[in-house]
């Protein structure tokens, strides 16, 4: 999407992302990362030590993320994931839907920053949920009262790490 693109595709409220969130029982991450820099892998780490969630990685170049098995793609996965938490970019979305789609999971949820009007057209055209532009670790520790714990919601505005007494 470029920076002047009109967007005119309205997303679930809140009350719709929390329904969301409570019927979803597995989250496969797709573009997850091993590197701790990436936001897929802090939402990795979340999702797996606060959340009930049963989570899948998929990354085809790697073979394991947080001592989880890494699936080359979403037909490898076991089971069909609830919810589809997608980390790439705007020019794979197409196909990133073409394998939701086949894997017969509920739910495509686009990461913060990424945005795909025909994408999310054509995903609830064919019964998908569309989440876009949130994050999935975001949503979950605010429905949960987590943010704080989450990283959020400190009280402190401020460049500088604040110490904890």
């Amino acid at each position: 999407m470029t920076a002047t693109a009109i967007r005119s595709w309205v997303g679930p409220n809140a009350a719709e992302r929390l329904e969301i969130l409570r019927n979803t029982k597995s989250i496969a991450i797709v573009g997850a990362s091993n590197k701790p820099s990436r936001a897929s892998y802090f939402v990795a780490t979340y999702l797996l030590s606060s959340s009930k969630y049963k989570v899948y990685f998929v990354n085809p170049v790697l073979d394991e993320i947080l001592g989880q098995p890494v699936y080359k793609s979403l037909a490898d996965l076991p089971e069909a994931p609830d919810l589809v938490e997608v980390f790439r970019k705007h020019d794979d979305l197409p196909g990133v839907l073409e394998e939701t789609l086949a894997a017969g999971a509920k739910t495509l949820w686009l990461q913060l920053g990424t945005w795909h009007e025909e994408v999310a057209a054509r995903a609830e055209a064919n019964g998908l949920n569309v989440v876009m532009d949130r994050c999935v670790k975001i949503e979950h520790a605010r429905f949960h009262g987590g943010l704080r714990l989450a990283g959020f919601n400190t009280g402190v505005i401020s460049s500088k790490r604040q110490l904890l007494a």
